[in-house]
């Protein structure tokens, strides 16, 4: 499969700050990267290393199969951007945006318009298409946005953080979007500072930390780096902690007291050996509010990996 994203020991210095220390990143084509990383560690400068916003002190980038350093304008023809904050011109209908943005990629005025009133359907504007888009809602503007991003039908999409500041409800419809997008084949790079995200649309994930590449691989891969399953029980007594800390540690494991009646110890045998903990639990009396199995979840990555909260 060949490589919409291809990049190799890129960095890029602001005087004495190196934003970026030798960063490698591949995307093939028709998959989705998620960037994860915390705020300031990298993620937004390297988007704008592969968009041509900026230009690398080091290191060679290729997106789309063109060398960003020897003709940046040719990748602009080739690639879609939406940053943190929606591009879109307040005072213009939502037609007027993507009309706009259709005449200056040079597709004409019949196709642009076409092309506007295609995609306003498709992401839910019809209703709105000739309202000022100021009187949109943050959902609606981000739409417009992701919509103005790929007018031009690019084959690489950029996202970064596109859902920032939007409510559970349009996150969810974003994120039906954006799988639409990648099955009719666009390959999609993203940061995200939401786990669930990365973990639901990513086909490879990249942690970044201190302008480097300090993790790389699949959801899964990326879990089985901080353990495995875990037994998780809440004791109704305090008493009882120190009996049922006594029972967890028959597993050969280490047992984390969270404080509260809480326990929590790594287990190989899931759902059998939470069963035999239980057993034993009960066999000693320990009476419990709550237990469960639990897998690591990318929040458990990014805080192991990072050490910051996300």
């Amino acid at each position: 499969m060949v490589d919409a994203v291809r990049a190799r020991g890129v960095v890029k210095r602001y005087g004495d700050v190196e934003a970026l220390a030798g960063v490698d990143l591949t995307v093939p084509t028709g998959t989705v990267l998620a960037l994860l990383g915390p705020n300031g560690a990298g993620k937004t400068t390297m988007v704008k290393v592969l968009t041509t916003l900026i230009t690398p002190d080091e290191g060679e980038v290729h997106v789309a199969g063109v060398d960003v350093r020897a003709d940046p304008a040719e990748v602009r023809r080739r690639i879609g951007v939406s940053g943190q904050y929606a591009a879109v011109d307040e005072y213009l209908t939502g037609f007027e945006n993507l009309d706009m943005v259709g005449r200056l990629y040079h597709l004409g005025k019949k196709r642009s318009r076409e092309r506007a009133r295609e995609l306003l359907e498709t992401f839910r504007l019809t209703d709105a298409a000739d309202r000022p888009s100021k009187t949109y809602s943050g959902g609606m503007r981000r739409r417009l946005d992701l919509a103005g991003a790929i007018v031009a039908s690019p084959p690489v999409l950029f996202l970064d953080e596109p859902t920032t500041g939007l409510d559970p409800r349009s996150r969810l419809d974003m994120w039906e979007l954006l799988r639409g997008l990648v099955q009719g084949g666009t390959t999609l790079l993203l940061t995200t500072q939401y786990l669930e995200e990365a973990d639901l649309l990513a086909d490879d994930i990249v942690v970044i930390d201190h302008g480097r590449a300090i993790a790389q691989g699949t959801a899964d891969q990326l879990k089985s780096q901080v353990g495995g399953d875990r037994v998780e029980v809440e004791v109704a007594r305090e008493d009882q902690v120190c009996a049922a800390t006594a029972v967890l540690a028959r597993t050969g494991a280490e047992v984390s007291d969270d404080g509260g009646g809480r326990l929590t110890v790594p287990v190989t045998g899931g759902t059998a050996q939470m069963v035999e903990i239980l057993r034993a639990l009960d066999d000693a009396g320990v009476a419990l509010l709550d237990v469960g199995l639990r897998r690591p979840t990318l929040d458990d990555v990014f805080l192991t990996l990072t050490g910051a909260s996300s």
